[in-house]
């Protein structure tokens, strides 16, 4: 169940931000305060796997062969052989299309050398948003799209704050500002 605050910060949001033609992403701007980020220890990279997904369907592509090619034909939207990646690297256009058609990539251990080599492919899951600050006191993270119900929004902005305050020294004391806003909307402060 998600908190109240972020319910009702969520609702605000989106009576804000005025319809557009297209799926808005709804977002979370978050500014740190007394974390030295020169620091690696210090940064925020965490990957939280959102409990009510994206609010947008991810099309996976796994590179597999044999046994596990037939059990990901079940769960993937496209499963690629060993050696239909030949076929890839060798015609650019084919590959541009692969990636522009698919979100994720997971490859089966053997395979990553040449899938790298070859295509240069990375690797994530359906659901899960990576919160990343690096060097920079602000960073940005999807929370799901404006379509989803604002309780969907607001339990996946408990997540990813509950997991933020977790990975903070001082907890909740390390964060100056916290934001929503969807891609095109005005801001809503939340924190």
């Amino acid at each position: 169940m998600a908190d109240k605050h972020s319910v009702e910060t969520v609702k605000k949001l989106l009576e804000a931000a005025k319809p557009r033609k297209f799926k808005e992403s709804v977002e979370l701007a978050v500014n740190l305060r007394d974390v030295d980020l020169s620091v690696p220890k210090n940064r925020v990279d965490e990957e939280v796997v959102l409990p009510k997904g994206r609010g947008k369907s991810i099309r996976i592509c796994v590179f597999a062969s044999g046994e596990l090619a037939l059990k990901a034909r079940n769960v993937a939207d496209l499963v690629i052989q060993p050696q239909e990646i030949e076929e890839y690297a060798t015609n650019k256009r084919k590959a541009r299309g692969l990636a522009q058609a698919c979100d994720f990539f997971i490859a089966e251990a053997p395979l990553m050398p040449v899938i790298g080599k070859r295509l240069g492919l990375i690797t994530a899951m359906r659901n899960t948003v990576r919160v990343r600050s690096r060097d920079k006191p602000t960073f940005h993270a999807a929370l799901g799209t404006r379509d989803m119900p604002p309780e969907d929004l607001a339990e996946n902005l408990d997540a990813v704050m509950r997991r933020l305050i977790g990975k903070l020294e001082r907890g909740r004391f390390n964060i100056r500002s916290a934001y929503l806003k969807t891609t095109m909307g005005p801001a809503v402060k939340y924190l």
